[in-house]
């Protein structure tokens, strides 16, 4: 499988024949996209399909045409010349629910199209220099084989005749399902999709590692609480707290962290977008109590998780407040090393220069979007940075998505 790689954005204007929203046509794939789409060109039309794969030749329906012209969208009805990565898929719902992207894809053929993606956003958003990053991989996380049965955590929306269901690709709709093969068997075993929920919206169903598994109809914060392992030490945090959903993911990512800043003892490191304090508690005993971690976080349900998993390292600081606004009024001149762990949308211009003026001598990035990664890495070489290392997880099997760790470091280092 050849994984050339189309990006959505800065796709040219087309003056040719249109196509319209039901039309079908025959079109040759040629490469991947980033959100778990393909791409072709039909008559010099550039479409982004479903369900397929680079090197297939398919029979597609176009399901969008925007009046911008400069792409369609459609959806594969038929596989007229299947490449070898092409499997049955193991779910009953793929293609209609829209959770999973590559449940035709066989495991290794997902891991390739995934790192294809990330090295094209290191190149065409990062300005990375095309060859560097060839080698890439896609590694899995310990202890998965066939990427089902590891999501720890689900969000199941309510529809109006209180049947719990997962919403349909880019659609409001809730499509009932009898149960989910990515779902971690606890969360099968709480039945969620077959139980009745009226008067709900949704319910959020949590496998954790070290208590029971329980299903929560409309979850708020303080309900109830949950028990998570990870680094050898059990983490206690509101059940709607943010944590890793693939459960080898935690150890992976602190394991990644680690290698990239290399902690010494007495060191001073920030651990910026904290959340229930996963890095800090992690390096804590790395720095020792001659060092410091000093930890923030803007929500305030993960800040009181930090403050209670956390409470016995005195060189722990946990910090309530935006990323942005406490280093903008911090006076602290200079730091070691940085744990970067931010939202999807990445870290922003801002927050990427208030580090860097801070002069440590590693920054650990932790982004689940290759896309907001390369844009904070451009950010960072133009400022006389350099990326160093990037490892990429398969922390989202049978989806698009995957987690990076990623090295940066003063280019004079």
């Amino acid at each position: 499988m050849v994984c050339a790689v189309w990006a959505v954005s800065g796709v040219r204007e087309y003056d040719g024949p249109r196509l319209s929203r039901g039309d079908v046509i025959d079109l040759e794939v040629t490469g991947v996209a980033h959100g778990g789409i393909c791409v072709g060109r039909y008559e010099g039309q550039v479409v982004f399909v479903r369900h397929t794969l680079p090197g297939e030749r398919v029979r597609a329906r176009i399901t969008d045409a925007p009046a911008h012209a400069r792409f369609v969208r459609a959806d594969t009805e038929a596989v007229m010349r299947p490449v070898p990565e092409r499997v049955s898929p193991p779910c009953p719902y793929a293609g209609v629910c829209g959770g999973c992207d590559w449940q035709h894809v066989s495991m290794d053929g997902q891991r390739a199209l995934k790192a294809a993606v990330v090295r094209e956003q290191l190149t065409r958003l990062g300005g990375e220099d095309p060859q560097r990053w060839m080698d890439l991989v896609v590694e899995p996380i310990p202890g998965d084989v066939d990427g089902l049965g590891w999501r720890t955590r689900m969000r199941f929306s309510v529809d109006g005749q209180g049947r719990a269901g997962l919403h349909g690709f880019r659609a409001h709709e809730v499509v009932p399902i009898d149960t989910c093969l990515i779902a971690a068997p606890g969360i099968r075993d709480l039945q969620v999709t077959r139980r009745d929920w009226p008067g709900h919206r949704e319910v959020t169903a949590v496998a954790p590692a070290a208590s029971t598994p329980v299903a929560i109809p409309d979850a708020k914060p303080g309900i109830v609480k949950v028990r998570e392992i990870a680094d050898q030490r059990v983490w206690r945090l509101d059940a709607t707290s943010f944590w890793q959903v693939h459960p080898g993911a935690p150890d992976a990512l602190i394991s990644a962290v680690r290698a990239a800043i290399q902690p010494r003892g007495g060191d001073h490191i920030l651990d910026l977008y904290a959340g229930v304090g996963l890095f800090a508690g992690a390096l804590a005993e790395d720095v020792g109590e001659a060092g410091l971690i000093e930890a923030v976080e803007s929500d305030l349900v993960a800040v009181r998780g930090a403050r209670r998993n956390l409470h016995d390292f005195p060189q722990v600081r946990i910090h309530a407040g935006s990323v942005d606004r406490w280093l903008g009024r911090q006076e602290i001149g200079h730091c070691d090393a940085v744990v970067l762990d931010p939202p999807r949308t990445g870290a922003g211009k801002r927050v990427m220069a208030s580090i860097m003026q801070l002069r440590p001598r590693a920054i650990a990035y932790v982004a689940c979007d290759p896309a907001a990664l390369a844009r904070d890495i451009a950010t960072a070489k133009r400022a006389g940075w350099r990326l160093s290392a990037v490892r990429a997880f398969d922390a989202f099997p049978m989806t698009h998505h995957v987690e990076c760790v990623a090295l940066l470091e003063p280019s004079d280092v």
